[in-house]
């Protein structure tokens, strides 16, 4: 479902709504007539309905997590706010970018239109740059040829599944951030898409590397093994992204998640 688009198309009907009510049919009823009903259900909805788009398409967005695959960061049932202007200001439905701001960084936790369904948004970790040589060779990422600083931290209980798997802290440029890898799952990745410049990549049983194209990313889950993401199906393009996640603003299951991220 594309709720930019919905919104928008109920944001033009009650702006029109409110121009024929405010320049025409106000003028002409009694001070003392009772709002039409399509006053009172649709231009009167303009102002909220804008305010609602705007900040919803310039500044922040919501999202809930839908999958493992970002745990132990985010954990299914977060909801997230996104920063929408940080990587530049686009067009809203049409997500065409019109200035341009910051990049992402190598780190960041971003939300962007899946490459191969862009109807669909997924969030995951940048791992890979423009121009960056990443690869995961048994199950150690290695970035231009430099390891990847990381270090073992214990064990995490999966409460869904019941299962421990071992943590670690790994240090991408200057963010620390912590991850899950399983001792006892293949090194090779199963199943890769046809992508893209899938040439830019390299798979054997112990892992891949790849070359990043100019204006796409590298993206990876931090549940490194329950996580499809650029391995399987590929970069993604500039002109995907939609934010920067920053906070965890509410969870059902769990209220002390709430503030937990940045």
């Amino acid at each position: 479902m594309n709720f930019a688009l919905i919104l928008f198309i109920l944001l033009v009907i009650s702006a029109v709504l409110w121009v024929a009510d405010h320049f025409y049919f106000r003028k002409r009823r009694s001070p003392e007539a009772k709002e039409p009903v399509w006053v009172e259900y649709g231009a009167s909805f303009f102002p909220v309905i804008l305010i609602v788009f705007l900040l919803r398409s310039f500044i922040v967005e919501p999202f809930k997590i839908p999958s493992g695959s970002m745990i132990p960061t985010l954990l299914v049932g977060d909801f997230i706010a996104v920063n929408k202007y940080t990587y530049g200001i686009r067009l809203p439905v049409i997500n065409k970018k019109i200035i341009e701001l910051n990049t992402p960084g190598r780190g960041d936790v971003v939300v962007f239109r899946y490459p191969p369904d862009p109807s669909l948004d997924y969030i995951k970790r940048v791992v890979g740059l423009p121009g960056d040589r990443v690869a995961y060779l048994n199950k150690r990422l290695t970035i231009n040829d430099q390891p990847v600083a990381i270090e073992k931290t214990g064990d995490y209980f999966d409460a869904e599944r019941l299962f421990y798997t071992p943590s670690y802290e790994e240090k991408l440029g200057e963010q620390k951030h912590m991850l899950l890898i399983e001792d006892n799952s293949p090194a090779y990745v199963p199943h890769v898409m046809q992508f893209p410049q899938r040439d830019k990549c390299h798979y054997n049983t112990e892992g891949f590397i790849c070359e990043v194209p100019a204006g796409q990313y590298f993206v990876m889950g931090d549940n490194r093994d329950n996580s499809q993401d650029s391995r399987v199906w590929g970069f993604v393009p500039d002109e995907n992204l939609v934010g920067k996640a920053f906070y965890i603003w509410f969870n059902f299951s769990d209220l002390k998640r709430i503030g937990s991220f940045r």
